[in-house]
């Protein structure tokens, strides 16, 4: 029902959805608005897209694409001890430093997201 980007209102969710009563959909509403999934606009709700635009949803979990980064990063980075490309002492150092700060980057950035839309 929210998948399209127009406004719905208690009464349109209650009966989609087919519950006893408008608190019981503005109780869920609310739910989703703390965790990030929808706003608010002229009273009624629209789904934030930019919220769900950062994940990707695996099963019933809703995942940070920046987390599948980030273990490429960490797999990269960890490959790199195990290893020891056959490189002067400056290029090796050059490339674990460089494959670190991705690990730190997109570990940073899937953390902000991951925290961002906690349910």
């Amino acid at each position: 029902m929210l998948k399209t980007n127009k406004p719905y209102g208690i009464r349109d969710v209650q009966r989609a959805l087919n519950l006893s009563s408008p608190s019981i959909a503005q109780y869920h509403m609310s739910k989703l608005e703390h965790a990030g999934l929808l706003k608010r606009e002229g009273g009624n709700w629209v789904v934030n897209r930019v919220m769900l635009d950062n994940r990707i949803k695996v099963g019933r979990f809703l995942i940070p694409r920046y987390f599948f980064y980030t273990i490429f990063a960490v797999v990269v980075f960890l490959g790199g001890f195990i290893i020891k490309l056959d490189a002067s002492g400056w290029e090796y150092i050059y490339f674990m430093v460089a494959t670190l700060l991705f690990v730190l980057i997109f570990g940073y950035e899937t953390s902000k997201v991951w925290l961002k839309g906690k349910l």
